[in-house]
């Protein structure tokens, strides 16, 4: 809760109680408060009372009347009248329950605070647009309409000043940011009301900040979402590996995530939905996954075009394309591993909570580090034998890494914004879910791409239950 929702908190409490104070206690505890929570109320009003408050006022509102009343009454010469005890006492126990709803309201739908960065590099963001002009977009109907994606970019960049504004969460925008935030609550079938503090949230990368200085060039990890899911879906985890000198470059897939909103103004929404038939389903699920493969190959293009200066931007010369990993949530895993299988330029895949759809899986060179939740009697029973069978495929060593106490949510974001139900987003925490799946990946990016000295499975198992899946053990 911010500084002033806190604030009206105790002068809501303070109004209910005040009909219990001694008498000589009344006037002065009924005036302030009603002093503090209007002025709270007033200026909330102006900068935009968020749901949770409401059932602080509505408590508040309730008792306002049988407080004020004995002093308006007694200012008027008038007999002091006050409420019985049997009816005085069931509501003020009922207020005091209305007011003490907005606190756990917020509590369980907060607006979302960051975890800093740990690594030694400030992080700058940036939004990219790119338009294939080889690929038809097959979601519409128009030939002459060319595949287009919109990228962002996280990168070591130098340390900003203290006042510098903070990236905006889920846009470049508020406004993008709410447009975003709603399509994403249709997509998950709640009402936007709930989750109306995530555009509030502030990030800590800053948009368009200046390249960091020192790092040389840098390894690339670009990132595909969830189905239905949008390129900031994983905002901390990109800050925190941009922090440790990565430049993590994610991908919105237009027609596939909840919303697009591109340079032009015009917002894409998702057309993929459930059909309620499994088959059909798997078929859509199976043809997103190609197109999202073809995506990230794409991206991985252009940012080599971005490197050798055929895009004009400030991380040209910067990008050491030549050390690159794919990356993908749920879906966007899928897409992943099946874009590390076509495109040899992809140095290592990691597949976060994601079940493998490609439907002719060969061999591959590259090593895949899969992040599982909790495997539990309501996991689809097929999941982890598929993916086994895809990591064996690799000729190179590859690792199952399952985290105790991780859901399918734990992978992203979600623990910072949604409430700690453990079947939604796990039993880590809020702080502890971003930090256990940055440290796995930087764990496996650090070895592969940077070829740090040691032993990965050593490090991976700090983390959960790991397999190590070592090249011939499938055969």
């Amino acid at each position: 809760m911010s500084p002033l929702e806190i604030l009206g908190l105790p002068a809501a409490v303070a109004l209910v109680v005040a009909r219990w104070l001694p008498p000589a206690a009344r006037p002065p505890v009924t005036i302030a408060a009603g002093a503090v929570l209007v002025l709270s109320a007033i200026v909330l009003s102006v900068a935009g009372i968020r749901w949770q408050m409401l059932p602080v006022l509505t408590g508040a509102a309730f008792a306002t009347p049988f407080a004020l009343s004995p002093l308006l009454r007694g200012r008027t010469g008038r007999p002091t009248w006050r409420a019985p005890r049997w009816l005085a006492l069931p509501g003020s126990v009922a207020c005091v329950g209305l007011i003490a709803a907005g606190p756990v309201a917020a509590w369980a739908f907060p607006v979302p605070v960051f975890p800093t960065p740990s690594g030694n590099f400030a992080v700058g963001t940036r939004v990219v647009q790119w338009t294939d002009s080889y690929r038809a977009e097959t979601a519409t109907s128009d030939p002459r309409d060319r595949r287009t994606v919109v990228a962002q970019l996280w990168y070591p960049a130098r340390k900003s000043p203290a006042d510098a504004q903070r990236a905006q969460y889920l846009g470049r925008t508020e406004h993008e940011a709410r447009t975003v935030s709603d399509a994403l609550a249709r997509y998950a079938g709640l009402p936007g009301l709930l989750v109306d503090g995530v555009p509030r949230a502030r990030t800590h990368s800053v948009f368009n900040a200046p390249v960091a200085d020192e790092g040389g060039r840098f390894p690339v990890v670009l990132f595909s979402p969830g189905l239905g899911g949008v390129r900031t879906q994983n905002t901390a985890w990109a800050e925190e590996l941009a922090s440790h000198g990565y430049v993590v470059a994610a991908l919105d897939h237009p027609y596939d995530s909840a919303a697009v909103v591109l340079t032009d103004g015009r917002t894409i929404n998702t057309e993929i939905g459930s059909t309620g038939d499994d088959d059909e389903d798997n078929e859509r699920s199976t043809e997103a996954t190609r197109i999202r493969a073809a995506d990230l190959s794409f991206g991985l293009t252009q940012l080599g075009r971005l490197d050798r200066g055929e895009i004009a931007g400030p991380l040209t010369g910067r990008l050491d394309t030549g050390r690159v990993a794919v990356t993908g949530h749920s879906l966007g895993g899928g897409a992943a591993l099946q874009a590390a299988r076509q495109d040899r330029r992809v140095d290592a895949v990691i597949n976060l909570d994601g079940y493998p759809r490609d439907p002719g899986p060969g061999s591959f060179d590259q090593p895949v580090l899969a992040l599982t939740q909790a495997i539990t009697p309501e996991t689809d029973s097929r999941y982890i034998p598929r993916l086994t069978e895809v990591l064996d495929l690799s000729t190179a060593t590859s690792y199952r890494l399952t985290i105790p106490g991780a859901a399918h949510l734990t992978f992203m974001d979600a623990p910072l914004y949604l409430p700690p139900v453990p079947s939604m987003v796990g039993s880590l925490g809020r702080t502890e879910s971003p930090r256990v799946v940055a440290a796995a990946t930087l764990a496996f990016l650090d070895a592969t791409l940077r070829h740090k000295p040691g032993d990965p499975a050593g490090a991976l198992s700090a983390y959960g239950d790991l397999s190590v899946h070592r090249p011939g053990d499938g055969r």
